[in-house]
C-alpha cells in the first residue's frame, strides 16, 4: 500500500542517510523503525493504577455552588 507522511526536512535527511549506511531502502527502514516502536510497551504505561491521595476535606465549603462560576470565583478570590 501507498501512503504519504509529512516528515521535517531534517528527518528526512536522516532517514535517508541511514537507509543507505545500512543498504536498506527507506521503505525497510520506515517499516523497521515503525515495528520496532509499536511493538514496545507503550511509554508510562502503569501494570495498575497508582494510588491517589485521599483529601480529608469535607468537600466543598457550605453556600459552594460549582455549577455558578462567578460565585465560585468570588470565593476563590476571597470575596465570597
Amino acid at each position: 500500500m501507498r501512503t504519504t507522511i509529512r516528515l521535517d526536512d531534517h528527518l528526512l535527511r536522516k532517514v535517508k542517510h541511514y537507509a543507505v549506511r545500512e543498504g536498506k531502502t527507506m521503505t525497510v527502514v520506515f517499516r523497521e523503525a515503525l515495528l520496532a516502536y509499536l511493538g514496545r510497551p507503550a511509554s508510562g504505561a502503569l501494570a495498575s493504577p497508582p494510588d491517589l491521595p485521599v483529601s480529608g476535606h469535607g468537600g466543598t465549603l457550605p453556600g459552594v455552588d460549582l455549577d455558578d462560576s462567578a460565585a465560585l470565583y468570588d470565593v476563590m478570590d476571597g470575596g465570597g
